[in-house]
């Protein structure tokens, strides 16, 4: 019953972040959202995501690793939102990799920057969907039917907080192997 009421919560806490999406989204783009500018340890939240994503990457047998090189790893953002966009791109790598898989979180430092990538081994993109895939409600079509649900705001949303934060976000992937998804943020001075 525990159990239950926890996988309850956890999947209330989801629902609750996609409508604040939405709403943040309109407020981002009408130009008028507040980012917050103070010092960020990444490395914290993407701990803080692990112990969030556990319970569902067990109940598909999905192990995620995070790997990083030792530096610091402080931003000075809004750690709110940079905690929705990592949330939003390690959601996706479980939703659209097979049961039995690693995802693979890896924090590097270089050149005055901090580099996020998270790897899977999913169903991957297209070369044809990788230039659209961030614009807002863009869902790459797979047919009649869709086996994951969502509204095709979460790559658009990581988008604009990564541009919010003087950063970028791009992807590498291939049909049937993958993606990796790196998010490129300016260390703090």
């Amino acid at each position: 019953l525990r159990e239950y009421a926890r996988i309850i919560s956890s999947e209330n806490e989801r629902l609750r972040i996609q409508v604040e999406r939405v709403l943040q989204l309109s407020t981002l783009e009408k130009g008028n959202l507040k980012i917050k500018h103070e010092r960020v340890d990444l490395e914290l939240i993407a701990k803080d995501l692990l112990d969030l994503f556990r319970l569902p990457a067990q109940e598909r047998n999905v192990n995620i690793e995070l790997i990083t090189n030792g530096g610091p790893k402080y931003i000075i953002g809004d750690k709110i939102h940079l905690t929705n966009a990592l949330a939003n791109l390690l959601d996706n790598a479980l939703k659209y990799g097979p049961d039995n898989a690693t995802i693979e979180i890896r924090m590097t430092n270089a050149n005055g920057n901090i580099h996020v990538a998270i790897k899977d081994q999913g169903i991957g993109i297209a070369k044809g969907d990788l230039d659209t895939i961030f614009e807002r409600f863009y869902r790459v079509h797979t047919g009649n039917v869709h086996n994951v649900k969502g509204f095709g705001l979460g790559l658009h949303y990581v988008k604009q907080i990564a541009k919010e934060h003087n950063g970028k976000v791009t992807v590498q992937s291939e049909l049937g192997r993958g993606s990796v998804f790196t998010l490129t943020l300016p260390l703090a001075k």
